[in-house]
């Protein structure tokens, strides 16, 4: 009875040490990129475009691609919405202003910006790793899948920037008065 537990811990698998090891330090490496927001969004820019380069040279998986914008649109959604939707949920605590005279609530988003960053740029090593399985290049027409990705694009997008004015909130930093310290 005395030995029970302490024999299971040395017995890890060496599939399983690996395993570990590799999440340790995969995770040591995306806290150290969390300050570093431009060139993050620059390397999720170059793995965007090796994607693009690869569904443009083997003229094909347009299905993935549609899936993987559909995805990205989600995404985006989540980005500029606020935690605390005034439409949807009752209000507890701090709340988005709604008049001129309320007193000012930071932004919060649904979706942070660096959980945003890390999906869109799993999504897209996961679709460029799609593009070498055959089986999902479905024979599609393109151009149709193109015209409905824009037509909801621009019809959520629209949706999104009225529940924006609606509700008087800004999602990004631009245009906001920023306060410095004593000169």
């Amino acid at each position: 009875m005395e030995g029970i537990g302490s024999d299971r811990a040395a017995e890890t698998s060496p599939v399983a040490q690996w395993k570990s090891d590799f999440s340790r330090a995969f995770q040591y490496y995306l806290d150290r990129s969390t300050p570093h927001t431009l060139q993050r969004w620059l390397g999720t820019l170059v793995v965007a475009m090796i994607y693009i380069l690869r569904v443009y040279y083997v003229q094909g998986f347009y299905v993935v691609s549609y899936g993987l914008g559909i995805y990205v649109l989600n995404l985006l959604i989540g980005f500029f919405s606020p935690k605390v939707d005034p439409e949807l949920e009752p209000l507890d605590g701090p709340s988005l202003p709604t008049k001129g005279a309320d007193e000012f609530k930071p932004f919060v988003r649904r979706l942070p910006e660096f959980k945003f960053w890390y999906s869109i740029t799993k999504a897209f090593v996961i679709a460029f790793i799609m593009t070498f399985i055959s089986v999902l290049d479905v024979p599609v027409f393109w151009p149709i899948l193109l015209c409905y990705w824009f037509v909801l694009f621009v019809l959520t997008m629209k949706r999104q920037i009225l529940h924006m004015i609606k509700y008087k909130y800004v999602p990004f930093d631009i245009g906001k008065q920023r306060y410095t310290g004593k000169k």
